[in-house]
């Protein structure tokens, strides 16, 4: 992949670092993470949901943390007590995980569940009532008696 170089643009913006930043991380390869798998759906006009499959793990093992426009989502399995069975195959992951998942301006996390295996995480997108769109009413010049252009003729 090509690197870009957003240096000109940091010359005529202000505030857009972190916009440059995530543009240049896309371009590198997240490793080849691919456990475990996601779904991100929008649900609403404002509302979003992350469900990431997290067969084996209860609440206890998986912590969800929102900080700075960053979602992130770690699983621990804890040691199992030794049995006395042993494994002839093991095709069920027990390894730990961290995903991470960049936030936009006013996204917050909602609630979150674990119901059959899937983690579901509810984000809204709260905009504030300032930076609403907002509707300015045009007024119309009030109408008054017709204008006449006065002459005088000598």
């Amino acid at each position: 992949m090509r690197h870009v170089d957003f240096t000109p643009l940091y010359r005529s913006t202000v505030g857009f670092d972190r916009l440059f930043t995530m543009l240049d991380s896309l371009a590198q390869p997240d490793q080849g993470q691919t456990y475990p798998p996601y779904n991100i759906e929008r649900t609403g006009e404002n509302t979003y949901r992350i469900t990431m499959a997290v067969a084996g793990f209860d609440e206890k093992e998986l912590s969800i943390e929102a900080h700075a426009h960053v979602l992130q989502v770690k699983g621990e399995k804890s040691e199992e007590p030794t049995e006395a069975s042993e494994y002839l195959y093991r095709g069920i992951a027990k390894r730990a995980f961290e995903r991470r998942f960049q936030l936009a301006d006013h996204v917050e996390v909602q609630a979150a569940s674990l119901k059959n295996g899937l983690l579901h995480i509810d984000l809204l997108r709260n905009i504030p009532e300032a930076m609403k769109p907002r509707r300015i009413s045009i007024a119309a010049e009030p109408v008054d008696t017709p204008k006449a252009i006065e002459a005088h003729i000598n």
